[in-house]
């Protein structure tokens, strides 16, 4: 979908048709897998509900495994190397301090076009991001005032060095993994954006125009800290590891043996350690689901719910262990990648999409709701027509992903999964990597040097660069080039 140089609508068709009120439920490294509606370990009755009354997109794929790009991509539609964010901000060894301010996406086109705009909680785009996009509501908000030096991880590192040596934190825990937080739930950061999100939208039901509501939490972003009763809601004991839980990384790219932030040198881990960080992980997602839950009661004593539009989102996953590995970096895991994604539209049939869809899509649907043209070009494709069941969805079935830079680190890849087959092509390193994902779904079998794979290699590869081209990414050179001295196209 593109659109330059377009108008918005008309104050005549504006007052025919009532836009519909939306609610954005954006949760900070959420992975697909833990919910009960999924067969997840975790009960999430509240979650579960909204499932059922939406439209389920379960092979959704983030932009990139890292904050700020997919949140940018979110917020406006368009791929890092269109808007220039493509790295976090404000981070150490980050090169980028703020989304650039002429990137209004779907905040800003709303604002102008009638809706009331409410932002609560993380943004992590610069220095009042969503004020300068037009937002009158931002609260519990940490970013407003840019960083004069960015976040340098010194206490995490002692951290980590006292951790080496044998040490421990308070209660025995490891503080930079995993944590039992002091308080309840009332007390904690995700209840306060509760508290900001219930307080807009009981202010925006006494009003007549539409709005767009942005409720984002930090949970459930590693480490892991929760308060009671979360904290001991899981016994780390009868927790199930998955299949590929600390799996040996043979034949994988070198930066995956690097610690890029001292928290990912877990040589200290114990089998008990990854136990408790994955226990605390699913009590933050038993809390989310409570949130949830409150947000959602909230809208219906507001006499809001009925014909609310809702989307609930993880801007990407996590690694709990997984290969070895914590938190996120520059690779193309499934923990990573996937992302759950629900989308409500209180008039369409509830169901289930089982093909790929991409969180580029996200905003493109998202303008479609609620009748608004972008001031730029966007990427992606409106999920409308498969979430009401008038349309389908144009292109393969399958999901492209990005991971450009890595807080100041180049990495440059770029992966294509199919329902089959996953491709990481890794321009900064002699690896590339192949997945059969029907025969080896936790990724440990790297086939790229395989000759029985030679063909769907080949193939991919060839998908992967029509893929690129048709975004406008200028990675697509450099991918043919290779191809073309590998003659493998």
């Amino acid at each position: 979908m593109a659109a330059a140089d377009a108008t918005a609508p008309s104050s005549t068709a504006k007052a025919k048709v009532r836009k519909p009120n939306v609610l954005i439920l954006l949760f900070d490294d959420l992975r697909f897998d833990s919910f009960s509606y999924r067969g997840g370990p975790v009960p999430t009755p509240n979650i579960d509900a909204l499932a059922a009354q939406s439209t389920r997109f379960d092979l959704a794929i983030s932009t990139t495994g890292l904050c700020s790009p997919s949140r940018a991509a979110l917020f406006t539609g368009r791929w890092g190397h269109r808007t220039g964010l493509d790295d976090n901000v404000e981070l150490w060894h980050s090169r980028l301090s703020k989304l650039s301010d002429d990137e209004g996406g779907l905040l800003r086109a709303a604002s102008r076009n009638g809706y009331r705009v409410g932002y609560v909680g993380k943004w992590h785009l610069g220095e009042r991001g969503p004020q300068i996009r037009g937002a009158e509501y931002v609260e519990a908000f940490e970013e407003e005032e840019a960083a004069r030096k960015p976040y340098t991880p010194r206490d995490s590192l002692a951290a980590v060095r006292r951790y080496q040596a044998g040490e421990r934190d308070a209660g025995g825990e490891k503080h930079q993994y995993y944590e039992t937080l002091a308080g309840s739930y009332e007390t904690s950061f995700t209840a306060e954006k509760v508290h900001k999100g219930q307080q807009f939208i009981r202010e925006v039901a006494k009003e007549d125009g539409p709005f767009l509501a942005v409720v984002s939490f930090q949970q459930p972003h590693p480490p892991y800290r929760v308060p009671e009763p979360y904290a001991s809601m899981f016994d780390p004991d009868t927790i199930k590891l998955p299949a590929n839980h600390l799996a040996p990384r043979v034949a994988t790219p070198l930066s995956q043996e690097y610690p890029w932030w001292p928290w990912h040198d877990v040589g200290h881990m114990t089998d008990r350690d990854w136990r408790e960080a994955r226990a605390k992980y699913y009590g933050a997602v038993a809390m989310i689901d409570r949130a949830v839950g409150d947000l959602i009661r909230t809208a219906k004593e507001a006499g809001l719910y009925d014909d609310l539009h809702i989307v609930l989102l993880g801007d990407q996953g996590s690694m709990i262990g997984e290969h070895g590995l914590y938190d996120k970096s520059a690779y193309a895991y499934d923990e990573l990648m996937r992302i759950p994604l629900l989308m409500r539209d209180p008039d369409a049939r509830p169901h289930v999409v089982e093909r790929h869809v991409s969180l580029i899509d996200i905003p493109a649907t998202l303008f479609d709701w609620m009748g608004l043209v972008p001031d730029k070009p966007i990427d992606g494709q409106s999920l409308a027509g498969l979430i009401d069941g008038s349309a389908g969805y144009k292109g393969p079935d399958d999901a492209l992903y990005a991971y450009e830079w890595y807080n100041g680190a180049w990495f440059g890849l770029r992966a294509l999964r199919t329902r089959d087959h996953k491709y990481v092509w890794n321009p900064g390193d002699a690896l590339d990597e192949l997945y059969d994902l029907k025969a080896d779904p936790g990724e440990t079998l790297n086939l790229i040097d395989s000759p029985r794979h030679a063909a769907t290699l080949a193939g991919l590869r060839q998908r992967l660069l029509e893929r690129l081209r048709a975004a406008e990414d200028p990675a697509a050179a450099n991918l043919a080039a290779l191809m073309d001295r590998s003659g493998k196209r």
